[in-house]
């Protein structure tokens, strides 16, 4: 089993249900107008993050935005039920494979006791901290159907998805441990994520420099993953996009993102408007092999398409578990969604998408599931999980 370092950052996340009747009170004490939802702009108070939540549910799209403090997280946080648990990409991720038997190291940038409370002792984990910070992460959750009424608008949610919002300062400044170069120069698969977060492009551009210096000493045949996220500032996202494209293998992303990327929406079942979005990210990151996850279907776009193709299936299947099952999902979990049927609007789609792309491009429908109660948070971090689980299992690409 090839060794597996996971970066860059984990959060410390609050996560709450949709609750409409405590959001129409909000929305009522607030007087929020439906016209509003049009054009949300910068999350600065309790109200601006409403009406960000409520633009999110009335389009069915998910994604992050930064608020100007963490108290106006925890005060919104504070009207719900609340759970308290570990998040980011490569926190999740590390859990996934943890329960898959996997081992791996994590790389922090943050701690407090809560960390070390939630973090399993199996999750080896190295840190860029020098103090203890707490800044979490609110990640609301909306299921399709879910709503609110905003005057004598309802305003309901077409599909599910989730929402985050933070202040966080340690994953802003983003610093790498001094120890991270040394440790990916024995890995076989590194996984880099964390860059959305960054308020200062000079800190962007140090960052990025620092870390293509600790890619660089990745082992021949090693596997360097980069997985996007909601850009706090879509300013920035090109820059990442150019600074990582001749170095990493993949170049990860969920639906939300791509169209973040493109600057458009998307109907993920047209296969025209998803081969053109799909050509064109595939075109700005050059020799990077493209995955794409959405909930219909998996796109892998590249010269090394069919060499991650079951990876990227393995990281379907794992997504699948979560969203039917929950968080605590094993290989028994994974294995029974592997079996099932897969979407058969998906099924068409993939094989014309296939035909439309050529040899160098590979679909993986999604599978046909229909929880009464499905989770939407940590879907793309468990697909990573999923798809980095089946490269430390198998043989170099």
């Amino acid at each position: 089993m090839r060794p597996v370092v996971l970066g860059l950052q984990g959060t410390v996340d609050y996560l709450i249900e949709w609750d409409g009747a405590t959001i129409e009170a909000l929305a009522d004490e607030y007087a929020v107008a439906v016209g509003e939802l049009a054009a949300p702009g910068s999350v600065v108070d309790e109200r601006s993050l409403l009406v960000t939540l409520l633009s999110f549910l009335a389009s069915g799209r998910g994604g992050e935005r930064h608020a100007a403090s963490s108290e106006v997280v925890e005060r919104f946080a504070a009207r719900f039920r609340t759970e308290v648990a570990l998040g980011g990409t490569s926190v999740r991720a590390a859990l996934l494979l943890r329960r898959l038997g996997v081992p791996s190291l994590l790389h922090l940038v943050s701690r407090d006791d809560t960390v070390r409370r939630l973090l399993p002792a199996e999750c080896a984990s190295i840190s860029s901290a020098t103090e203890d910070t707490l800044d979490p992460h609110l990640i609301v959750q909306y299921r399709e159907g879910d709503g609110a009424r905003i005057g004598e608008v309802a305003i309901v949610a077409p599909s599910a998805n989730r929402v985050i919002v933070a202040d966080d300062p340690p994953a802003s400044a983003l610093r790498l441990a001094p120890e991270l170069g040394d440790r990916v120069a024995e890995a076989g698969v590194f996984l880099v994520s964390g860059f959305n977060t960054i308020q200062d492009e000079g800190v962007l551009r140090e960052r990025l420099r620092e870390i293509r210096e600790v890619i660089a000493r990745m082992p021949e045949g090693g596997v360097v993953v980069y997985e996007d996220a909601g850009f706090h500032d879509q300013r920035f996202a090109p820059l990442v996009s150019r600074a990582l494209a001749d170095v990493v293998d993949v170049f990860g992303m969920n639906e939300d993102e791509l169209q973040a990327r493109r600057g458009r929406t998307l109907d993920l079942l047209d296969v025209s408007a998803v081969a053109a979005a799909v050509e064109e990210m595939k075109a700005e990151l050059g020799q990077a092999t493209l995955v794409v996850h959405t909930r219909h279907w998996t796109v892998v776009a590249g010269e090394r398409a069919a060499s991650f193709a079951a990876a990227a299936d393995a990281g379907n299947a794992a997504a699948g578990a979560r969203y039917l099952y929950g968080d605590d999902i094993g290989d028994a979990h994974v294995s029974s969604v592997a079996a099932r049927e897969r979407q058969p609007a998906a099924r068409a789609f993939a094989a014309e998408l296939e035909r439309r792309l050529g040899r160098r491009a590979r679909c993986l429908p999604a599978f046909d599931l229909h929880p009464d109660r499905p989770t939407t948070i940590g879907l793309g971090d468990t697909f990573v999980g999923g798809f980095i689980a089946e490269l430390a299992r198998e043989d170099a690409p």
